[in-house]
C-alpha cells in the first residue's frame, strides 16, 4: 500500500513583478457556492496602515468580505468592481476587502493610492489568518457574503464580475431570503 502524499506550496511574492499577469486574469471563473451556509463570521480584528482597527465581530449588518492580494491577477481585476459594488449597495451591504499580502502596507498602500478607490478601505491581514480560516489551500480571490446575523450565505472562490447586474441581484436576493 502506498502512503498518500500531501504537497504544500506557497508564495510570498517578495519580488516586484506580479505573479499573475492581470491581462490573463480577465475571465471571471468563480461560481457561487452555498455549501458553507451558516458558518459564523469569525471574531477577528484587522488594521490598516494607520492603525485603524476593523473588528469583524462588531459588524451590525450584512457584509461581503473579499480576501485578495496585490500579486493575484483575478484579485486586481475585481477590486474596481468591488468598489463599484460598494457604491451600488451602500446602506445595504458593507463591502470589506482584506489583503492577504505578506508585505502588508508596504504593497497595499501604494496599490490603493494608485487606483484611488472611492469606497474600499485597505485592511491588512499579512499573517493570512482569515485565509487560513476560510481557505486552507489559500485560494484567492475568495469572497464571502454574511447576513446581518453574521452567518455565511454564500461564497465565491475565484474571479467574479461583482459590478454586474447578476451579481447585485444575487446578493440582494440571497439577503432577502434570510
Amino acid at each position: 500500500m502506498v502512503a498518500p502524499i500531501l504537497l504544500l506550496a506557497g508564495c510570498d511574492r517578495a519580488g516586484e513583478a506580479p505573479a499573475q499577469p492581470v491581462e490573463t486574469a480577465k475571465a471571471a471563473t468563480g461560481t457561487v457556492v452555498r455549501s458553507f451556509a451558516g458558518t459564523p463570521l469569525p471574531a477577528m480584528q484587522f488594521s490598516d496602515a494607520a492603525g485603524k482597527v476593523l473588528d469583524l465581530d462588531a459588524q451590525d449588518g450584512p457584509v461581503l468580505i473579499n480576501l485578495w492580494a496585490t500579486w493575484c491577477g483575478p484579485c486586481v481585476v475585481e477590486m474596481p468592481q468591488l468598489d463599484a459594488l460598494a457604491g451600488e449597495l451602500d446602506g445595504e451591504v458593507r463591502v470589506i476587502t482584506i489583503s492577504q499580502d505578506l508585505r502588508g502596507a508596504e504593497v497595499v498602500t501604494p496599490f490603493f493610492a494608485q487606483r484611488q478607490f472611492v469606497r474600499l478601505e485597505p485592511w491588512l491581514d499579512p499573517d493570512a489568518q482569515l485565509s487560513a480560516q476560510f481557505s486552507p489551500e489559500g485560494q484567492l480571490p475568495l469572497t464571502i457574503l454574511f447576513d446581518a446575523k453574521g452567518k455565511e450565505v454564500l461564497r465565491v472562490a475565484g474571479g467574479y464580475e461583482w459590478d454586474s447586474s447578476a451579481a447585485i441581484a444575487e446578493i440582494r436576493t440571497n439577503l432577502a431570503a434570510q
